[in-house]
C-alpha cells in the first residue's frame, strides 16, 4: 500500500469512529439495536477496504 492508501484509510477509519461516537453520545442506552448499527456500518465500510487493499490477490 502506497502513503495515500494509509492516509485514506485513516480518514475514512476517522470518520467511522467520530459517527460512532455522536451515535453513542446520543442515545439513552445502548442496547441490541445500537450495537447491531455499529456492526452493520463496521462491516459495510471495513470489508471492502480489506477486499481492495488488504487481502492478497492470488
Amino acid at each position: 500500500m502506497t502513503t495515500g492508501q494509509w492516509i485514506r484509510g485513516a480518514c475514512i477509519v476517522g470518520l467511522w469512529l467520530f459517527l460512532v461516537y455522536i451515535l453513542l453520545s446520543r442515545v439513552e442506552r445502548i442496547d441490541g439495536m445500537v450495537v447491531f448499527a455499529i456492526v452493520a456500518s463496521a462491516i459495510i465500510v471495513f470489508v471492502p477496504l480489506y477486499k481492495k487493499y488488504i487481502r492478497k490477490k492470488s
